[in-house]
């Protein structure tokens, strides 16, 4: 089959990419198309694929100023020439599951529908983040952007959900059904430590430094408990939360590579999860590890993360609530052997058995002849 892959943008690392990384690994052949691409940002598994890129690529800094384009999204998908394909596979968070398949099945892998266009307006364009005159410009164009979201969702074949709160989105959003195939984790390759020596407790976050990460709450919450607390990761939010934790024993250490973060999973006590994720590859890649999550009881969290077993479900997305949580787990450490039997669910192999199940049924029904 020739096959079409479909990505957002290939910038950095992140959970949606670690999920292409498998996709691409199921279809080595496969064409990769997507916005945006900064060269060598992404895994040897996903370059070495044909990428083609939209004209969004030349516009002037692209590879930092892709999400001031956004509203240039639709035009840019639409010029994406998917004929002479029996297969596309878009993985999606933001535009590119509205790509126009002339005639093949179309099988979305969604991580989420359009946050920004639907429920997360305020948490990256309200007042408190643009100011109130960039607010008020920005309104009526993302619900521009949500009516289209909507409007081509009939475009997709096939919805996959990489979790039950994704597949309500969608049914609430798009009003499509979805199978739910959860996001794969490299269980072999995050592990607990041999020998876990832990100089000193601390607290853990891995995330991208944007608004609705929610990580003010973490270095409120550190700060309440008296604990060091590290940060990878980068963003638009890094200025002002290095300002915010002023005086807080907080080190901002940018991204790091997969070994650096994985001695830094193994060593911490716990690591923090304040947002509220889709799915969030995060904590299970820390439970993978053995080391416990406090996290909001919200979102991808219910489904990943045991309370009492794996980590702590905090029902407020307080500080305080955090913190309570975090002293639980210093109290009475949990079973690192149950943390890691609970990471291993959502092993790469179970991915790709299930996804490459889901597109083999999407392939058979849409040539089956109409009765």
């Amino acid at each position: 089959m020739k096959v079409a892959v479909v990505h957002d943008w290939l910038t950095g690392m992140r959970g949606g990419e670690k999920v292409l990384e498998a996709i691409c690994e199921l279809f080595p052949e496969a064409i990769l198309y997507t916005l945006v691409h900064v060269k060598g940002s992404v895994s040897p598994a996903i370059e070495r694929h044909t990428i083609r890129t939209s004209w969004v690529q030349q516009l002037p800094r692209a590879g930092r100023w892709y999400r001031h384009y956004l509203p240039l999204f639709p035009a840019a998908v639409r010029s994406f020439d998917l004929s002479g394909y029996d297969l596309v596979i878009s993985s999606s968070h933001c535009a590119v599951k509205s790509v126009i398949v002339p005639r093949a099945p179309h099988v979305c892998y969604c991580h989420s529908p359009m946050r920004y266009a639907w429920d997360q307006f305020d948490a990256y364009f309200g007042p408190q983040q643009v100011g109130a005159a960039m607010t008020a410009v920005m309104r009526p164009i993302m619900s521009a952007m949500a009516r289209w979201d909507a409007r081509t969702a009939n475009r997709v074949s096939r919805f996959l959900a990489n979790s039950q709160y994704v597949a309500g989105r969608i049914r609430r959003y798009y009003n499509r059904g979805s199978t739910v195939v959860y996001p794969p984790v490299d269980t072999l390759f995050y592990y607990p430590a041999p020998l876990r020596t832990v100089s000193e407790p601390s607290l853990l976050v891995v995330s991208a430094l944007v608004p609705y990460k929610r990580l003010d709450v973490a270095i409120d919450a550190s700060r309440m408990v008296g604990l060091p607390l590290r940060i990878v990761g980068s963003g638009p939010e890094e200025e002002r939360l290095r300002h915010y934790s002023s005086g807080a024993n907080v080190e901002f250490l940018g991204w790091r590579s997969n070994e650096e973060i994985r001695a830094l999973y193994q060593q911490a006590t716990a690591v923090l999860l304040p947002g509220v994720e889709d799915f969030g590859i995060v904590p299970v890649e820390a439970q993978a590890c053995g080391t416990p999550v406090v996290a909001l009881a919200e979102g991808g969290a219910r489904e990943t993360v045991v309370d009492g077993v794996t980590g702590v479900l905090v029902a407020d997305r307080t500080a305080a609530a955090f913190a309570d949580g975090i002293r639980r787990l210093t109290v009475a450490p949990l079973d690192r052997d149950q943390i890691r039997a609970n990471a291993e669910r959502f092993s790469r192999e179970a991915f790709k058995e299930a996804f490459t199940a889901v597109v083999q049924d999407a392939v058979a029904a849409y040539e089956r002849p109409a009765s």
